[in-house]
């Protein structure tokens, strides 16, 4: 008989007594709460109930939850229903523990009902069949928010600009086939110009600064159109429209650098962490190593392709506490930068990776884009993976190492990162394998080879 592989349970794999599970819904809850029998040693007792999703009554489910010993609470992760249950469960002192609704389904060839649904979850819940998903302490939930209010307003912003670009060609000016982007200082004064009534096409064109100057000719061509009146208004609506949601943009990054500087998990350690201390000396040991030691923020914004709110994104998604993640594969899996590994009998393929979080996911694409440009270790590794698997599985590749040197950083503050250089993969070919391998493949055109030391 071969020797059995040990497998140690993760640490929500728990067979817990008194358990309590939610079944979400918009306006109410079923909760089931099953606790041992009073009256039957060895049997279990289930109660169901109807609660309603508003404050008050929550938190009466939660002072009662805790009058009776709950050990773990399980909510289903509906929409955006369950953070009522969550938040005001978690601040009441209970565990809990969200799910996603795909892993709880109910088996085949029983009813679907929500009293069903709620006992099959605590059911599982009492055994340890679910693994929870990543909910990030308070502080970061905050940060997150207005991380993802910029993003989402980034983005509405960009709608307008492609809606005043579909206003320009109505009116059958191409001021965009001539300037890189609307959004450019100059075409931004000849479009001011175009509402204030200006029609004159030489005028508009002197409008131009720096390399578009050069393309004056070219200018006056793309500004000869039928833009009248109602072009006028409406482009003037966008345009204030894309001004506000500027502002709103300018807002949030400032409250996002200041929720980052009260948190004291982003910044670099100090005297209470055994690194640094205050006293200012040259000479003290301390605080050379406060010196050292950098923020989170900094300490990201060293790799390749992240600038600082790409940093603070990555940051308001995984959180700074690793210990969620117990090694980079946990985290890269959970982002769903790896593909699924099926394997049956002798037969392993890989799955579908899965959607994962478009917000983390959208910066890391982003960082791989401008890392794969640069003459560092992940610009070498980009140009070595797209010749034989493509752009866009060498930028996921790209992404997922880049994941991995985040996670280093964030687990261990005294790390910094250290690029590897341009030339590591050069530097760790075996020349002699390499030079047999040509020397085969000219024999096996007929050539005859003779190496010579170059001098």
């Amino acid at each position: 008989m071969r020797e059995p592989h040990e497998i140690p349970d993760e640490e929500h794999e728990q067979v817990f007594q008194r358990v309590c599970a939610i079944d979400v819904a918009k306006d109410s809850g079923k909760v089931c709460m099953r606790v041992p029998h009073e009256s039957r040693p060895g049997r279990r007792l289930s109660k169901v109930w109807d609660v309603d999703a508003t404050f008050n009554a929550v938190t009466e489910l939660a002072d009662h939850l805790v009058c009776q010993g709950i050990e773990m609470v399980t909510v289903e992760s509906t929409s955006d229903c369950w953070r009522i249950w969550f938040y005001l469960l978690e601040a009441r002192g209970l565990k809990v523990q969200l799910v996603n609704a795909r892993d709880v389904k109910n088996v085949p060839g029983r009813p679907k009902t929500d009293k069903l649904d709620s006992v099959w979850l605590a059911k599982l819940t009492e055994k340890g069949l679910l693994r929870p998903s990543f909910v990030p302490p308070k502080e970061i939930r905050t940060l997150r928010d207005y991380t993802r209010m910029r993003v989402d307003l980034t983005q509405e912003r960009t709608r307008h600009w492609q809606r005043l670009e579909k206003l320009l060609e109505d009116s059958l000016i191409k001021v965009s086939s001539v300037a890189s982007k609307l959004d450019t200082v100059s075409a931004r004064d000849m479009v001011e110009a175009l509402i204030a009534g200006e029609r004159n096409l030489r005028v508009l064109a002197d409008l131009a600064r720096g390399k578009m100057k050069a393309k004056n000719a070219a200018l006056i061509e793309a500004l000869t159109g039928q833009f009248d009146d109602h072009h006028a208004e409406l482009a003037r609506m966008l345009l204030d429209q894309i001004d506000g949601l500027t502002r709103q943009i300018d807002q949030l990054t400032v409250r996002v650098e200041q929720v980052l500087s009260a948190l004291p998990a982003a910044q670099a350690p100090r005297d209470g962490d055994g690194h640094g201390c205050d006293c200012g000396s040259d000479e003290c040991d301390h605080c050379q190593m406060a010196h050292i030691l950098l923020p989170a923020l900094e300490r990201l914004d060293e790799i390749p392709g992240i600038a600082p709110h790409i940093a603070q994104v990555i940051i308001a998604e995984v959180g700074l506490d690793m210990s969620r993640f117990p090694t980079a594969g946990h985290l890269v899996s959970w982002t769903k930068l790896c593909p699924r590994t099926i394997q049956s009998g002798a037969k392993s393929r890989s799955g579908q990776a899965g959607k994962g979080n478009p917000y983390l996911k959208g910066v890391l694409g982003n960082a791989a884009a401008a890392a794969a440009k640069s003459d560092t270790f992940l610009g070498e590794r980009y140009r070595r993976i797209v010749k034989r698997r493509g752009k866009l599985k060498a930028l996921v590749a790209i992404a997922r190492s880049i994941l991995v040197i985040v996670w280093h950083l964030l687990a261990d503050p005294s790390t910094r990162f250290s690029d590897l250089g341009v030339d590591y993969y050069a530097n760790r070919i075996d020349k002699g394998k390499k030079a047999r391998n040509h020397i085969r493949q000219l024999e096996a055109l007929g050539f005859t080879v003779a190496l010579t030391q170059a001098v």
